[in-house]
């Protein structure tokens, strides 16, 4: 096989660093999506006391301190880096731009609920008898969500500009189908007998003794 620009080189290198902290931001993303984002406190209920899980876990109040929305984008994310792997060509690069676009979704639901989900707790604390009023606070949560949100729009911005320099894998990896009936030689493609051709068709997944 030819040996890659430096250009190229270069691109091929940063595939692991990337595709690592995508999934990393995706993951914490995911998780942190699942926590409370806002706790508050009243005069008769505090959300993040031990004797109130019980009143916590009812919709009114639970709905209030999370972003499902978050949590799903995050999961769209992490199918995104694992399709982004399996995948190459024009396909590839549309993916590595839904990977985009998700992560830019989840930075605006977290940006969203930073000032939603603090009246929307005080707002259900407000329905429980005997309060007359309330605190809200974020909650660390909030913060990794955060972190993870900007980390997933660096992280998958790195892909749309990178993925084109990326190795792909191989069309030996592929359905027997998909490259033919005939095997992998008969797309009528010439024998290789130089030893950089028999390396492009190794890679390409065809059989140069064929």
């Amino acid at each position: 096989m030819a040996d890659p620009t430096p250009r190229q080189g270069r691109a091929r290198r940063t595939l692991g660093p990337v595709v690592l902290l995508g999934i990393a931001a995706a993951g914490l993303a995911s998780v942190a999506g699942s926590k409370p984002w806002v706790s508050g406190r009243s005069g008769a209920f505090d959300t993040s006391a031990q004797d109130n899980q019980a009143m916590a876990s009812t919709l009114s109040v639970s709905g209030a301190t999370e972003s499902p929305l978050a949590a799903a984008l995050a999961l769209v994310l992490l199918a995104c880096w694992g399709v982004l792997l399996v995948t190459r060509g024009r396909f590839r690069r549309a993916v590595a731009v839904l990977a985009l676009v998700a992560a830019l979704g989840l930075v605006a639901t977290t940006a969203e609920a930073f000032w939603s989900l603090p009246d929307k707790l005080a707002g259900a604390l407000l329905e429980m008898p005997g309060t007359d009023t309330v605190s809200t606070s974020l909650t660390s949560w909030y913060a990794a969500a955060g972190v993870a949100a900007l980390l997933a729009v660096a992280t998958t911005l790195a892909a749309v500009r990178l993925v084109p320099g990326w190795p792909e894998m191989g069309a030996r990896y592929d359905a027997p189908a998909d490259r033919g009936a005939g095997g992998p030689a008969s797309d009528g493609a010439a024998v290789p007998t130089e030893n950089i051709d028999i390396w492009k068709a190794l890679d390409e997944g065809r059989d140069p003794t064929a």
